[in-house]
């Protein structure tokens, strides 16, 4: 239960901050003061879903490194650290994108790719993965990340968040004005929103926002497909993948923070909440795939 609300909270962290900031301004007051202006609210719900979304997008890479503690390769200093980056550099040339920076972390087995922008993104791999793979499987996770960033899943992924957000704020706002009227039936002492209205949207935006979270993560899992899918196209065959996600169906996966853990390799174990499928349906899907 911790990680599904950590998990949510994640996601509407930034449409939190932005909400609290519009109430001190007073726009909640001003959406209310003489019935509900659906239309201004509308407005107000795509400001703070999308520039919640869009916002968490632009600080992705910055925030990755510092939640990660990612050591950066910027002049390799080791063959290791010399083939990583080349690794990188030649799935980059073959999906033609720029080349991201790549970085390493501690801990067990996982990758993953963050950024807002194709040619301007992040790649990185655990010491678990590199202890514990072989060099085909780990170039095959390499490029399971590296189509994740020729998908433009980051930017995907954003739209959608930003779409579930604005739902969010809309329709709670809509129902907790909707409940406050109802409790404030007959008061004319005041034109403005009630304790009710505070309330119900503060409660709303909590349980619609799990609901929204279950609508991301359903994509997120159908992306991984696509994502395993890419890494077989950028090595010209699917074995190396599939050998990739059998022997990470026998590690420990990594346990990455909740910023960069629905652009890992590995996922939360979680059904409705699963950033990732299970490992047996990702090699199936390969398996079944034309060659």
């Amino acid at each position: 239960m911790k990680r599904i609300l950590l998990f949510v909270l994640t996601n509407v962290m930034v449409v939190a901050v932005l909400g609290v900031v519009a109430s001190l301004l007073g726009v909640n007051r001003f959406l209310t003061a003489n019935g509900l202006n659906l239309g201004a609210l509308l407005g107000f719900a795509l400001v703070m879903g999308f520039g919640g979304a869009i916002i968490s997008l632009l600080i992705s890479k910055p925030m990755a490194k510092w939640t990660t503690g990612l050591h950066m390769i910027d002049n390799p200093q080791s063959p290791d650290e010399a083939w990583i980056v080349g690794t990188v550099r030649k799935f980059a040339d073959k999906a033609g994108i720029g080349m991201p920076e790549v970085g390493i972390f501690e801990g067990e087995p996982n990758a993953f790719a963050t950024g807002a922008f194709k040619n301007s993104s992040l790649v990185a791999v655990s010491t678990g993965l590199l202890q514990g793979m072989t060099r085909e499987e780990v170039e095959a996770v390499i490029g399971h990340e590296v189509a994740h960033i020729a998908n433009g899943d980051m930017v995907t992924m954003t739209l959608i968040q930003g779409v579930m957000n604005t739902f969010v704020v809309f329709l709670s706002r809509v129902i907790g004005y909707a409940v406050d009227s109802f409790l404030r039936r007959g008061d004319d002492r005041s034109s403005g929103p009630g304790i009710g209205y505070y309330v119900s949207t503060i409660v709303l935006d909590i349980v619609l926002g799990f609901a929204a979270a279950m609508v991301v993560a359903w994509f997120s899992r159908h992306r991984e497909f696509r994502a395993d899918a890419g890494a077989a196209a950028l090595m010209g065959q699917k074995q190396p993948m599939i050998n990739a996600l059998a022997r990470l169906g026998g590690l420990p996966a990594g346990e990455l923070p909740k910023a960069v853990e629905a652009m890992g390799i590995t996922g939360s174990i979680g059904k409705l909440f699963a950033t990732h499928p299970p490992i047996e349906e990702r090699i199936a899907a390969l398996q079944n795939a034309q060659r």
